[in-house]
């Protein structure tokens, strides 16, 4: 959900998760990686076909964050992407990638490496508060 379009934080779920089995780190890190790059595709499928609708009121973006999103996109190309993980631009991002038709493995494999280290670095301070 984090990654959709839905508002939702999962670095709180993810760490409490840890401190709860702090054994099982790594598949909670995996599985946040994934499950929030999952959610991120959404937002690039959305991009690829829903942008004639953007004048809708439920629509997920509002102008003015598309505009901050394509223009960093812009700027920094799909390297951007690497952000993909900072809140509700993030978001954006990743829709604006499926707008601009990027190649869906670069997307993938740029947004799963921003997300994953986002997660490690949730799973590390949460790890080292327990010792």
């Amino acid at each position: 959900m984090a990654a959709t379009i839905l508002p939702f934080y999962s670095e709180v779920l993810v760490a409490a998760q840890i401190l709860k089995e702090p054994k099982a780190w790594f598949l909670i890190w995996l599985v946040a990686s994934t499950g929030n790059t999952l959610g991120a595709v959404v937002n690039w499928i959305l991009g690829r076909y829903l942008l004639h609708y953007q004048d809708r009121r439920w629509f997920p973006f509002k102008q003015k964050q598309l505009s901050k999103a394509q223009h960093w996109f812009q700027k920094y190309g799909v390297w951007s992407l690497l952000m993909a993980w900072a809140p509700i631009v993030g978001d954006a991002l990743t829709f604006i990638a499926g707008l601009m038709k990027v190649r869906f493995w670069i997307f993938f494999l740029l947004t799963l490496i921003g997300k994953s280290v986002r997660y490690a670095v949730v799973a590390y301070f949460t790890i080292i508060t327990l010792t």
